[in-house]
């Protein structure tokens, strides 16, 4: 089968290999000449769109035909466009309550219990800057541990990381930038995956250190501790002071071993990059269902990116479990299309270069197919910007579409473990919290091998289901949160990948 023909209603469908015209594929039983090339993974019109008709994909409203589109010609940007289509946003009519699976036959991992409650699934020290003025020092203090050879002694201690950060200061001590790095600071130091924190500040910036551990209720103790640069006497003791510090906090952070820990206390953030056109039939149809297993095992999803569900967020209110958190959604989209509008971007059509060379041609197309990746199952809440998350299931946490900036988002909302999915080969991953890797297609998954833990595109090709491929991600969520490396953390990535997000003037 040339083609993938994803709902009934569909007046499109999508190639599974580069076709060029002429080429006859097997459409609803007939043979259908093309009349066009068209690459793999792009779409082919199998019904006749007329000039200014919805384009169909997913059994939904993708963009408009700009002139009339005959079977077996290509569609992309050239011959549709977004257009304006206004969703219309039904509240709760598909929400169904999870049938949870009984906690004595829930799985586990093997994770570290912290003194707070909450369960991680690595063993780091950080060193956190409040401030750009302090990041040289911080990232002095974690290179020593890493050049040293000081951690040999320490196996148990997976690094010292180093958050570093470009603000600060310069903003407001108050207002919606403040809070957003407050939550975002205070997520990160009082996250499970770290056994003791360091905080550095210069002394004189908008974040202060006082400030913030009065807003936020941290103490220092034996596992957190806080310095300025200005109150140690310049650079060279800052640096010498941080070290020492870490250092008397390794024997008990080497101290801590893993144990087995229910399921459900494992947090996991859905996140896509670099997507193609088989990224929502594949990898994030399989993460999909993955995500729905943690769900029945009593866990959390945090599905985010909200840019990125603009025109598919009426499936999610659909699935709201009360009209209020349906609202909640419907009020992050409206002040996404007034903040856009402010800074002059257009929220509605922004696929990157690299999406549209993968067949995806607007933003409706990229958010149905990102959708999947969430799963089926009710949505709980939503969430501000590295908002702590306390309703179990899936939940939605706002943040913009660039990665970096929404996984340091999920992570201070709690995350502890990442899944990603991809299309085209996106290079990432993070500290503390470990990324799996999920190529949508077998191409990239050789391509990138050494980058990608797991091939998706087996669903293609009938391999697997992708009920099957769910069943695979979720046991490979289990093993890398019981201490097993993905293939980002391998490549040591995350010391780059600390992005807060910023909101407000900088002044």
């Amino acid at each position: 089968m040339d083609l993938i023909h994803i709902h009934s209603d569909d007046n499109v469908a999508v190639s599974k290999a580069p076709l060029p015209a002429g080429t006859l594929v097997n459409w609803n039983g007939s043979m259908m000449p093309l009349v066009t090339d068209v690459p793999a993974m792009h779409k082919v019109c199998v019904r006749p769109i007329a000039a200014g008709e919805a384009v169909i994909k997913y059994g939904q409203v993708i963009g408009f035909a700009r002139a009339d589109i005959a079977p077996g010609n290509h569609v992309h940007e050239f011959n549709m466009g977004a257009g304006t289509h206004q969703v219309e946003h039904a509240f709760c009519e598909d929400y169904v309550p999870t049938e949870f699976i009984a906690p004595e036959a829930r799985a586990t991992f093997m994770g570290y219990r912290r003194s707070s409650g909450k369960s991680g699934t690595r063993n780091y020290l950080a060193v956190v800057s409040t401030v750009n003025c302090s990041v040289t020092v911080s990232r002095a203090i974690a290179a020593h541990f890493r050049d040293s050879g000081k951690l040999r002694d320490f196996p148990n201690v997976n690094g010292v990381v180093a958050l570093g950060h470009d603000s600060g200061c310069g903003m407001s001590t108050s207002g919606e930038g403040y809070q957003t790095l407050l939550r975002t600071l205070h997520g990160y130091i009082a996250h499970p995956n770290f056994a003791g924190v360091l905080l550095i500040g210069l002394g004189c910036e908008a974040m202060q250190i006082t400030k913030l551990m009065r807003e936020t209720g941290l103490q220092e103790g034996d596992a957190f501790q806080v310095m300025t640069i200005q109150q140690q006497g310049g650079t060279r003791a800052a640096i010498e002071s941080g070290i020492e510090r870490l250092t008397d906090m390794l024997p008990a952070a080497n101290a801590c071993e893993r144990e087995a820990i229910p399921a459900s206390e494992l947090t996991l953030a859905v996140q896509c990059g670099g997507s193609d056109a088989y990224s929502g039939i594949t990898a994030n149809a399989g993460l999909g269902a993955a995500a729905d297993i943690l769900v029945r095992q009593g866990g959390t999803v945090i599905y985010s990116e909200t840019p990125e569900i603009y025109g598919a967020e009426h499936l999610l209110t659909r699935r709201a479990c009360s009209t209020e958190v349906a609202q909640k959604l419907v009020d992050r989209i409206t002040w996404w299309e007034q903040y856009t509008q402010m800074h002059g971007v257009e929220l509605n059509n922004n696929p990157s270069p690299g999406n549209k060379a993968g067949g995806l041609t607007t933003i409706a197309e990229k958010s149905l197919g990102a959708q999947a990746k969430g799963g089926t199952t009710a949505l709980q809440d939503v969430y501000l910007y590295a908002e702590p998350v306390h309703k179990k299931g899936l939940v939605f946490m706002d943040s913009p579409g660039f990665d970096p900036v929404s996984v340091t988002g999920q992570v201070a909302s709690g995350a502890n473990v990442v899944c990603f999915t991809t299309g085209r080969g996106s290079a990432f991953g993070g500290k503390p919290v470990p990324s799996i890797k999920l190529a949508s297609n077998s191409n990239l998954f050789e391509r990138m091998r050494e980058d990608m833990d797991i091939d998706c595109g087996g669903i293609l090709d009938k391999r697997y289901t992708v009920a099957e491929c769910g069943e695979m991600i979720f046991q490979h969520i289990l093993s890398i949160a019981s201490g097993e490396q993905s293939a980002s953390e391998k490549l040591d990535y995350g010391d780059n990948e600390f992005v807060p997000w910023h909101i407000g003037a900088v002044v």
